[in-house]
C-alpha cells in the first residue's frame, strides 16, 4: 500500500498494521518494466533491487496521480522503445544492403587473394567433413581408387581438356564414390565428388560430362571459397550488428538465409553457363546437361511456389538459359565409347543379396519310417542299409 504524505515524499506503509516501512523521495521515482495492470517502481536513492509493485487499475491510477513524473517516464520509454525498434530496423536493413552489394563483392575481391595452398588446405579439412558427413564417419568408398585405370584416365582427360588456356590456377582432381544421393560437388581447391548414383542416372556421355563440367565451372570461379568468405563474414556482421537483440536475431537469420540461397544460386547459373561454354568450345552438345536435369530435377508446383528460398535455379529457368546457346556443328561425344564404357563400369549397382536355398517338397516332408540317424564328421548324415 502506497500513501502520499508530503509532495515530496512517498511513505510506504505496511497494508495490516499501516507501519511506516519506508519513505522513498518522490522526485527519484522511475518506471521498471513490467507485466500489464501493474506499475513497478524503482527509486534512485535506494539499492538496485528495491521494487515497489502497484496492481489494479484504481491503485495505479492513483500512483500516477500522486506521482505525475511517472507519466512522463511513461511517454519516455515509450519514445524510448520505438527508437529501439527503429536503430534495430535499420540495423537489420544494414545487415542485408551490406550482404547483398556488400559481402559478395568483398568475397569475390578477397578470393583472389587468398593463396591457392592455403585453398587446398580448407579443401581438405572440407573434404574431411563432408565424407564424414555422407557417410556417418565411415568413409568413401571409392570406385575405382587406380589413378591409371581406363575410367580415370578419361576423367584426367577431359578435367585437362576443360581447364586447357582458361588461366585457373587449380588443375582438379574428380573422384567417384558409391554413394545412394543423386549429387555431385566441388570443394575449395579443385576437389571434386561424383557420386556414383548420378553416375548411373546419367544415360549418355554428354549428360555425365554436363554436370562434370558444371562442378568444374564452381572450380574455376572459386565458388566453395567466395562462400567461405562471404558465410563468415555474413556470421560477423550479424552477430556485431545485432548483437543481443533476439527476436531480431530470428528476423536477421530468415533474411541471411534468403540472400544465402540468393548467392547460391547465381553461383549456379554461372557454373551452368561455365558448363554450356565448355561444350561449345570442346564439342559436345550442351543438351547433355539439360536433358539430365529435366529428369533427375524437374519441378512440381511447390518448387515453384518456394523458388526464392531455392539453392538452385528452377530447372524450367536452367534448361531455358541453356537452350539460347547456339547449336554445336558436329558435335562428337564427350567421352568416346571405350571410355563411357569404362566410366559406366566403375561403380556398378551392388549386386543383389542372394536369395536363401529353395526346400524341396522331399526333403522338407517327414519320413513316414524314419530309422536312428548320428551325424558324422563333415556334416554328412549316415542313414543304416536296409
Amino acid at each position: 500500500m502506497a500513501q502520499s504524505i508530503r509532495p515530496v515524499m512517498l511513505v510506504i506503509l505496511d497494508g495490516a498494521t499501516s507501519e511506516v516501512l519506508d519513505r522513498w523521495p518522490a522526485d527519484e521515482c522511475y518506471l521498471l518494466h513490467t507485466r500489464m495492470v501493474e506499475l513497478r517502481l524503482g527509486n534512485r536513492k535506494r539499492p538496485v533491487g528495491a521494487r515497489l509493485a502497484v496492481s489494479g487499475i484504481n491503485d495505479m491510477r492513483n500512483a500516477l496521480n500522486v506521482l505525475p513524473a511517472l507519466r512522463k517516464d511513461q511517454v519516455g520509454d515509450l519514445w524510448r522503445q520505438v527508437r529501439l525498434i527503429v536503430l534495430a530496423t535499420a540495423a537489420l536493413a544494414s545487415v542485408i544492403v551490406a550482404y547483398v552489394y556488400g559481402i559478395p563483392l568483398l568475397a569475390d575481391r578477397l578470393v583472389s587473394l587468398v593463396p591457392t595452398t592455403l585453398e587446398a588446405r580448407f579443401g581438405d579439412e572440407a573434404a574431411a567433413q563432408e565424407e564424414r558427413i555422407l557417410t556417418g564417419g565411415k568413409g568413401y568408398v571409392v570406385c575405382d581408387p587406380d589413378p591409371q585405370s581406363p575410367a580415370n584416365v578419361a576423367l584426367a582427360r577431359f578435367v585437362h581438356d576443360v581447364f586447357d588456356g582458361i588461366g585457373s590456377p587449380f588443375q582438379p582432381q574428380v573422384t567417384v564414390v558409391r554413394s545412394d544421393i543423386l549429387n555431385a560437388f566441388a570443394l575449395p581447391g579443385g576437389r571434386t565428388y561424383y557420386l556414383s548414383s548420378l553416375l548411373q542416372a546419367a544415360r549418355t556421355p554428354d549428360e555425365f560430362a554436363g554436370v562434370l563440367a558444371h562442378e568444374l565451372g564452381h572450380v574455376y570461379y572459386r565458388h566453395a571459397m567466395q562462400s567461405l568468405i562471404a558465410n563468415s563474414a555474413t556470421g560477423l556482421l550479424v552477430g556485431f550488428v545485432l548483437g543481443d537483440l533476439t527476436g531480431l536475431s530470428v528476423a536477421g537469420a530468415v533474411g541471411s538465409s534468403l540472400i544465402n540461397h540468393r548467392f547460391s544460386r547465381q553461383d549456379e547459373a554461372a557454373a551452368d553457363n561455365f558448363a554450356g561454354q565448355t561444350a561449345l568450345r570442346l564439342g559436345f552438345s550442351p543438351k547433355g546437361l539439360v536433358d539430365i536435369l529435366e529428369r533427375i530435377a524437374k519441378d512440381d508446383q511447390y518448387d515453384r511456389a518456394l523458388s526464392l528460398f531455392a539453392d538452385h535455379p528452377l530447372t524450367e529457368e536452367r534448361r531455358a538459359a541453356l537452350e539460347v546457346l547456339p547449336p554445336v556443328a558436329n558435335s562428337r561425344p564427350a567421352f568416346t565409347g571405350p571410355e563411357w564404357a569404362a566410366i559406366r563400369d566403375m561403380c556398378p549397382p551392388p549386386a543383389p543379396p542372394p536369395l536363401p536355398p529353395l526346400i524341396s517338397d522331399q526333403q522338407s516332408a517327414p519320413h513316414p519310417a524314419s530309422p536312428d540317424t548320428s551325424s558324422a564328421p563333415g556334416g554328412q548324415l549316415l542313414v543304416p542299409a536296409t
